[in-house]
């Protein structure tokens, strides 16, 4: 803003803006903004590393079942100096216990085509000639998971498999072997697709990406039986249309962006988004309003924790007396900017803000469980800036689909569940 632009400012336009450059900086607890992105603290005032004063240790628990066993005797007495016999008894009073990794090497195996005269007709049988990749499951399944949960680029990919595992392959051939590998998952991605399309409440939620060079947008749909992943050029509600292709759940659970509304019979709306703009209200505004948000909001999340305990009639006790508690904050006046806006966001969401209290146990209050089936896929952009191709971005939402449906019981390990899938 130029000098004659601040002249003509009028004095309660100057104190606004005055009002509004002494707030503080939002942070990751007062923002959606990523903890990547505050300010690191001066080493005087940070806290100090390691384990808190009175934690417990821990220690690595021995194996049950050791490859190979090493005793090691004493040669002699220190005392007198006499040789100790390798046949004299002896007991074992310790064990250290050391772990290596073996020297990794591909197995490679020729297969060669025979040819059989037959001794009765005389005729030259050929074996059927051996088509396909040269590279087996295993080594599918490994470039996979080092590409999609590791976040390698394709550079530090080619490097991985020439120094741990000896074996050099180019980068085209590495597109190749993740093209093939990405094909296996169509199956399951279908079967977890399909579930999203019968569940009752679902989550979603959706953050920007960057494929062939454009901005694109990376949905996750999350229900109790299903995660689903979907790469998409647009962030607007065709494709919650597309995916649950005429289904209405009970329950939609997001954040308030618009096209994320309106696809089920109720809205929750996600509280955590909410919280972190009260945060900020409070630290940077000395109006009574976000306190008392603050403070609303904390008796929800008790709630939520404990609802499954409670009959439903003290349930219903308890949102009537939130509703008339919140009502009352809403409608106090105030002459801060903040607590307006904060006033203008719960009265818009009113009806989204307790719908889980109808759903006891079924619905969450905040929506993190869909931001942490997002996280990979950010830390990978950030690391590779997006992908290369349209197929890269849409294969490895299928492959995350099939490893985060797999992971919502108590399953498999990520490349246990890729191995299985490429090597069906």
């Amino acid at each position: 803003m130029s000098r004659d632009e601040l002249e003509r400012l009028s004095k309660a336009e100057l104190i606004d803006l005055v009002l509004r450059l002494q707030r503080p900086e939002k942070t990751s607890r007062t923002s959606s903004k990523p903890p990547a992105t505050d300010r690191k603290e001066k080493r005087e005032t940070a806290k100090p590393g390691g384990a808190k004063p009175g934690h417990e240790g821990h220690s690595r628990a021995l194996s049950d079942q050791p490859d190979r066993v090493i005793d090691h005797r004493p040669q002699d007495c220190p005392g007198c100096g006499a040789a100790l016999a390798a046949d004299l008894p002896a007991e074992a009073i310790g064990v250290h216990e050391q772990i290596e990794l073996p020297p990794i090497k591909p197995v490679v195996e020729h297969h060669r085509r025979l040819s059989v005269r037959c001794p009765r007709c005389g005729r030259t049988v050929v074996a059927p000639a051996a088509h396909g990749t040269p590279f087996g499951p295993r080594l599918h399944a490994v470039a996979t998971y080092l590409k999609t949960f590791q976040a390698l680029s394709y550079e530090r990919l080619q490097g991985a498999f020439a120094e741990l595992f000896g074996l050099t392959i180019s980068q085209g051939g590495l597109m190749n072997v993740l093209r093939r590998a990405q094909g296996c998952f169509r199956a399951g991605r279908d079967a977890a697709v399909a579930a999203l399309r019968r569940a009752v409440v679902v989550a979603s939620d959706e953050t920007g990406v960057r494929v062939e060079g454009a901005t694109a947008y990376h949905w996750v749909f999350r229900c109790e039986q299903a995660v689903v992943h979907q790469v998409a050029p647009t962030r607007a509600a065709s494709v919650v249309h597309a995916m649950m292709a005429g289904h209405r759940p009970q329950v939609w659970l997001s954040d308030r962006y618009s096209a994320q509304q309106g696809h089920a019979d109720a809205q929750q709306t996600c509280l955590a988004h909410l919280a972190r703009d009260v945060a900020y209200a409070c630290e940077a505004s000395e109006d009574d309003v976000p306190w008392r948000l603050e403070l609303w909001l904390g008796s929800v999340f008790d709630l939520a924790r404990g609802i499954t305990t409670f009959a439903s009639s003290t349930v219903a006790r308890k949102r009537r007396a939130l509703e008339g508690e919140l009502a009352a904050i809403l409608t106090a006046p105030t002459r801060c900017d903040l607590a307006r806006d904060l006033q203008g966001k719960f009265r818009r969401a009113w009806d989204q803000l307790l719908t889980f209290t109808a759903f006891p146990g079924a619905v969450d209050v905040t929506n993190n469980g869909c931001e942490r089936d997002l996280r990979p896929s950010v830390v990978q952009c950030k690391v590779t800036n997006g992908y290369r191709s349209t197929w890269a971005a849409e294969g490895e939402a299928d492959v995350r689909t099939v490893v985060d449906t797999a992971r919502l019981g108590p399953g498999p390990p990520a490349f246990s569940t890729i191995l299985k899938t490429v090597g069906a």
